[in-house]
């Protein structure tokens, strides 16, 4: 039984950081992470801002990112808040860690 815990712990763990390595395979959305690493919260406008990229560029990464489950977003009508998932944020970290040692 002890063994097929493992297995299944390997195998959840192995699954969770490839998804999470997969959304950050891209420059863009590595740039987004170091950005909303230094914010609370961010909108899509304010990554146009500081991104040379377009509007529906920004928000095809944040859709990756979002779907990964690294960032969240909060509707705040007629836009989207993001903020870093910061419980996956911490697994992604600690996955990425064991992952190098």
């Amino acid at each position: 039984m002890k063994r097929s815990l493992e297995n299944i712990e390997y195998r959840e763990n192995t699954e969770a950081l490839a998804k999470f390595a997969k959304a950050l395979a891209h420059p863009t959305r590595i740039a987004i992470i170091k950005y909303l690493e230094n914010q609370t919260c961010c909108f899509t406008g304010d990554l146009v801002d500081v991104l040379p990229l377009a509007q529906s560029t920004i928000s095809q990464h944040l859709k990756e990112l979002k779907n990964a489950g690294l960032i969240q977003g909060e509707l705040k009508p007629p836009r989207i808040k993001y903020c870093i998932n910061q419980e996956n944020w911490k697994k992604a970290k600690n996955l990425f860690e064991e992952f190098f040692k």
